[in-house]
């Protein structure tokens, strides 16, 4: 095993994120098996070449077959649910995916002796933060069980690598977005809830508009803001954060992922009209509870700890490459419903 660049292991790799980490990773040259037990992700996501094991990341047995037939050296961790109101809905599926399975996935790991761990984390763990933009050393008191159940396994992870020979790092996501430069692969689930992708899809005719939740916000246009960063810089942090892993075994790391820039609803719908030359119709509708009004990350320590440089922060970009993903997603389908052959 190349000790500089080990196999490593994606779970969630058949996903949105999961799914361009691995591009990301077969880019830069490291070999790559996805697990993934294709309930949100698409078989045709995996490139061919990829070893693609279909199960879930609570198989002990299986976990010990991969580690063993592919060598692993290292784990990208995205296997999980993200859809903050599910989670309100059903605390227990999300404690569950999100906390007893990642334990589950973080014992087996132990157990093979794998040294390196990346956890896909996110902002949400910081709840309703009093201050913005938002540093890694903010409060973190989430108010939903999504976050919480991430908080959960990032504290697993911080215990576990103090007993074991494990290193760590949780990358804490904003607000993600985007696909593939080259259409490769995108954001593909049905009824996604993702501003960006809705908005897409609503130009394309796929929806009749886009709800605005909330214009009372203390904001300079009343809506909310966050921070949108590119699907494939996200996944370019971290195949960094993994070398970083392994040129310091002793070390963890977790770090905000973001532009430390923000968009209101309103200004990532204007990029949506100016980008397809149509104009969206919006349905102004009341805030959601806990909602903050501006959400942005303070991203001095990636840029700091990694040769992080964003290729694609500009709202325009991250647009237009949604929207050329959309478009090739509706041809994948049509193959698919035609029995034409799909993407490998």
């Amino acid at each position: 095993m190349n000790q500089t660049r080990p196999p490593v292991l994606v779970t969630g790799g058949a996903g949105y994120i999961g799914s361009h980490a691995v591009l990301a990773l077969r880019d830069a040259g490291w070999a790559v098996a996805v697990i993934d037990n294709l309930t949100t992700g698409f078989r045709w996501a995996v490139p061919q070449g990829v070893a693609f094991y279909e199960g879930d990341i609570a198989d002990g047995e299986l976990l010990a077959r991969i580690f063993a037939e592919q060598n692993i050296g290292a784990v990208m961790h995205f296997a999980g649910s993200i859809v903050v109101p599910e989670s309100v809905a059903d605390p227990l599926k999300y404690y569950d995916n999100n906390t007893a399975r990642s334990r589950a996935l973080i014992g087996a790991a132990v157990a093979a002796g794998i040294p390196h761990f990346i956890f896909s984390s996110t902002a949400a763990t910081y709840g309703i933060p009093e201050v913005s933009p938002v540093g890694e050393d903010c409060p973190q008191v989430p108010i939903n069980p999504y976050g919480m159940s991430k908080l959960m396994t990032e504290r697993m992870l911080r215990d576990v690598a103090a007993a074991h020979a494990i290193n760590f790092c949780a990358l804490r996501y904003f607000n993600v977005a985007g696909a593939d430069p080259q259409a490769r692969t995108g954001q593909s689930a049905v009824g996604a809830t993702h501003l960006i992708k809705v908005a897409v899809e609503a130009a394309l005719g796929m929806r009749e508009g886009v709800d605005v939740f909330g214009s009372d916000f203390a904001t300079p246009d009343g809506t909310g803001v966050r921070d949108y960063i590119h699907v494939s810089d996200l996944a370019a942090a971290h195949v960094l954060a993994l070398e970083a892993l392994i040129a310091d075994p002793a070390r963890s790391l977790t770090m905000n992922c973001g532009y430390g820039r923000g968009f209101s609803v309103l200004e990532v719908l204007d990029a949506v009209d100016r980008v397809t030359n149509l104009a969206i119709e919006r349905r102004m509708g009341p805030r959601r509870a806990g909602d903050p009004d501006a959400l942005i990350s303070d991203n001095r320590l990636i840029r700091a700890t990694l040769a992080w440089e964003p290729r694609f922060a500009d709202l325009d970009t991250i647009v237009r490459h949604a929207l050329a993903w959309e478009r090739r997603l509706g041809e994948i389908r049509s193959e698919s419903a035609g029995a034409g052959p799909a993407p490998g």
